[in-house]
């Protein structure tokens, strides 16, 4: 199949993918949350102020019906009346709806997480296309959406009927009580009612947020083609290069550091730099670099070394030498072999020398003429 024909889109939506949708305002998102979240939070606000509110707002329903003889006498004064009195039961109804919208706000954030997006109120033409606006009337999302729709009536209403049924001995009886004892008994069937239907609205919210997530990510799923692209124009970004420049060094730079305690010695030039060897005594390999460092670097090997016990040569030459000369995980270049078997010879002479032994001559090796580096690496006598 050629590369531009066409892919299943079977690979894991990237970070940037997910953050591209989510500034364009496409986030996973359940109706059913923020629906719950609002239905049982305004019957706790009834459970806990409702007597109190609806005391409140029959008084101010009963005064509505008062007029005295001023307003009577001039009923031009009915409309001022009647503001007033809108005015009165839209500041007790206010706090209810503050606390509605708060918990509604609150709760839609729950799936998708709390952002704006300019992107998501902004006219597109995609969205006039009479095509694509029958694609979503009629499509699979559509089909979806209506069957929990279905769903949720369904449930609601067999929950709605077996309370019904359940206490249809009640609601008869009620009609042979007195008014006040009928509307307690109604006020408390419809409370239990309520509380009920909220459950099971909290029952679909459980199972629709982790369906809308899954939704979402399989919607977002992209082809293997689209990741190669992906990271082809992420790699292209000079600040991603100097990332991932940056964090390759420090991950080779740990695992480095991490191998000094294998070291045999450590050479080094007091000021600038610093390299570690180790050697098999015994085995027909030369001595191999498993650790170098300049300047910060060079100070940690030491300090790594002291750490460990591991012995420290000084020895300026030859260090810079092996540090210009040898890579890590190389062996040391033919040309400084008998160098670093002096230094090496010396170390293991030290480690075995038994306490109160005479002291042993420390060696002072020599490199060939074009092994010698100054600080910039450059030969010496050459510019």
């Amino acid at each position: 199949m050629a590369e531009s024909g066409y892919q299943e889109k079977t690979e894991a939506p990237t970070q940037r993918r997910l953050r591209k949708a989510r500034e364009d305002g496409q986030v996973a998102r359940s109706a059913e949350v923020p629906a719950a979240a609002v239905v049982v939070g305004g019957l706790l606000l009834l459970l806990l102020s409702g007597p109190w509110l609806i005391k409140l707002w029959m008084s101010h329903f009963a005064s509505a019906f008062m007029f005295d003889s001023k307003v009577i006498a001039m009923p031009s004064l009915l409309p001022v009346l009647f503001a007033n009195h809108v005015f009165n039961i839209f500041i007790l109804v206010s706090p209810v709806v503050i606390v509605l919208m708060i918990l509604a706000v609150a709760a839609s954030g729950l799936t998708g997480g709390y952002f704006f997006s300019l992107s998501a109120v902004m006219p597109k033409g995609s969205k006039l296309n009479p095509i694509e606006g029958l694609k979503r009337i009629f499509g699979v999302r559509a089909l979806v959406e209506l069957g929990k729709a279905l769903l949720k009536f369904i449930l609601v209403a067999s929950v709605l009927w077996f309370l019904l049924y359940a206490n249809l001995g009640n609601l008869i009886g009620m009609g042979m009580m007195s008014l006040e004892p009928a509307l307690a008994s109604m006020s408390s069937l419809i409370m239990q009612s309520a509380l009920i239907v909220a459950l099971a609205l909290i029952v679909v919210a459980v199972i629709d947020a982790p369906l809308q997530k899954h939704q979402f990510i399989k919607k977002m799923r992209m082809t293997r083609q689209e990741v190669k692209d992906e990271l082809k124009d992420m790699e292209g970004r000079p600040e991603v290069k100097a990332q991932i420049r940056r964090r390759q060094r420090e991950m080779a730079n740990a695992r480095m550091m991490g191998r000094i305690k294998e070291a045999d010695v450590v050479i080094i030039n007091p000021q600038h730099f610093a390299v570690a060897l180790k050697y098999e005594p015994g085995s027909d390999s030369a001595p191999v670099l498993i650790a170098k460092g300049a300047d910060f670097m060079a100070m940690r090997i030491r300090e790594e070394a002291k750490r460990f016990g591991i012995q420290i040569f000084e020895a300026p030459p030859l260090s810079r030498a092996l540090y210009y000369s040898t890579d890590i995980d190389d062996m040391v270049p033919e040309k400084l072999f008998r160098a670093v078997a002096e230094v090496i010879a010396y170390v293991f002479a030290i480690e075995a020398q038994k306490p109160g032994s005479e002291v042993l001559m420390r060696p002072d090796p020599q490199i060939p003429p074009d092994m010698q580096f100054d600080t910039s690496g450059r030969v010496a006598g050459f510019t």
